[in-house]
């Protein structure tokens, strides 16, 4: 499989340490996000959003927006499943994973920054409208795991909601979030950071690393 991403990329971060999970080897393809790289006609032929990630398989089929990847990931490749087996507990993992994919990280990805910039707001300005949809967010992910037993967000295992927070909390460091208040995500963070799946993938560790 080859992975085309972009080592900062939070969703595309999503997408390597679900694939480090399941132990399946892949590529990467990288696309420097800031130079617009992944508006490409080749890459817009493969995706028309223009989007990272984008997960090639080995027959050509490509699969787009990493949490269907994830999704398919955990279906066809069912070893240390990222979803629990109880329905109830199913569902309140995805509402986690997606308050972070559909409600934190898009409004302050670097689509929406530039868009924040064009209408004339300063650089300044842009930070603070990212740093502050990363302290609400995760002020509420917080509360949805603060009396759910850990180490991991939902347990003893690692799921689909560590894997969403992890890059999340990168994002939220680089846009000058005070973490410090947010305990029950941090001792997640340290359990998953414990792990060679978390570990490897990490932005800075990546071939396309700056």
């Amino acid at each position: 499989m080859r992975l085309h991403g972009f080592f900062r990329s939070g969703a595309s971060y999503r997408v390597r340490i679900a694939l480090a999970m399941k132990g399946l080897p892949f590529e990467q393809t990288s696309y420097v996000l800031r130079k617009g790289e992944q508006r490409a006609p080749a890459y817009l032929k493969m995706n028309p959003q223009g989007l990272v990630p984008a997960l090639e398989l080995d027959d050509g089929t490509v699969l787009t927006q990493s949490i269907a990847i994830l999704e398919w990931l955990e279906e066809t490749h069912p070893q240390n499943p990222m979803l629990p087996k109880d329905p109830l507990e199913r569902a309140r993992v995805r509402a986690f994973a997606l308050a972070v994919a559909c409600d934190i990280h898009p409004v302050q990805n670097l689509l929406v920054l530039n868009a924040v910039r064009a209408i004339g707001q300063t650089d300044a300005q842009v930070n603070e409208w990212a740093r502050r949809v990363n302290a609400e967010g995760l002020d509420a992910c917080e509360a949805m795991i603060a009396h759910v037993p850990g180490p991991f967000c939902f347990g003893d295992q690692p799921t689909m909601a560590d894997i969403c927070l992890i890059p999340q909390l990168v994002n939220a460091r680089r846009f000058g979030c005070d973490v410090s208040g947010w305990t029950r995500l941090l001792q997640a963070e340290a359990a998953c950071m414990a792990l060679p799946c978390f570990a490897q993938s990490v932005p800075e560790l990546q071939p396309d690393a700056e």
